[in-house]
């Protein structure tokens, strides 16, 4: 099967047109706060409604409350929901939208345990671990750690960029790779030619 490909953290009409002619699969838009790859809702809503069909729109939040969470979804009419923090399978599950679950990999983490009690996420994405901090580090983790038995699509996410993807897939065989800094001129702005280069490694190693 082939690796999708999530690119993560679009700010911009030009960078999100790149990555859809580059050939990824969905964008990511960063809704909190904290984040330098932070994008107005309506900024937002006006990049997806520009969007070609197909090309799946994720909104990501990181404990935000569920008012908040409404109001965004109203402006962007955003495709699928990401939670990267510690919202619950109840909190994730109210919002009669698709959703899937991040996972950092903490040292005591049981990913499988994790993947049993969301069972309503439509995928499980991984993601490296940095105390305090809920994403976005740039840093990998030690795949040998992935559990061979996750019973979702796993979307592998953390340190990516065109010079380890390949490797991550045909190691990890991920239902998809989610990359953000690695394709980044700046935080929260794309280059072009680094989309490329990522998505000519994901074709070769699939």
């Amino acid at each position: 099967m082939r690796t999708r490909v999530k690119i993560c953290g679009i700010t911009r009409l030009e960078d999100a047109l790149a990555a859809v002619s580059a050939g990824a699969d969905a964008l990511g838009f960063v809704f909190y706060p904290a984040s330098p790859r932070y994008v107005d809702p309506a900024v937002a809503g006006l990049i997806i409604r520009q969007l070609p069909p197909f090309v799946t729109s994720v909104a990501l939040f990181v404990n935000e409350s569920a008012e908040q969470i409404c109001a965004v979804m109203d402006q962007t009419e955003v495709d699928l929901l990401q939670f990267h923090g510690d919202e619950s399978p109840e909190f994730c599950t109210q919002f009669n939208r698709p959703y899937f679950k991040a996972l950092r990999m903490s040292p005591d983490i049981d990913v499988v345990a994790e993947t049993e009690r969301f069972a309503s996420s439509r995928a499980i994405l991984l993601d490296a671990y940095r105390p305090g901090v809920p994403g976005g580090t740039g840093e990998a983790f030690d795949w040998e750690r992935i559990p061979s038995d996750i019973d979702k699509p796993l979307i592998l996410a953390g340190g990516l960029d065109q010079s380890n993807v390949a490797k991550a897939i045909s190691q990890v065989k991920p239902y998809a790779v989610d990359v953000s800094g690695g394709v980044e001129a700046a935080k929260g702005l794309k280059d072009c030619s680094k989309i490329t280069s990522f998505m000519n490694e994901v074709a070769r190693a699939n």
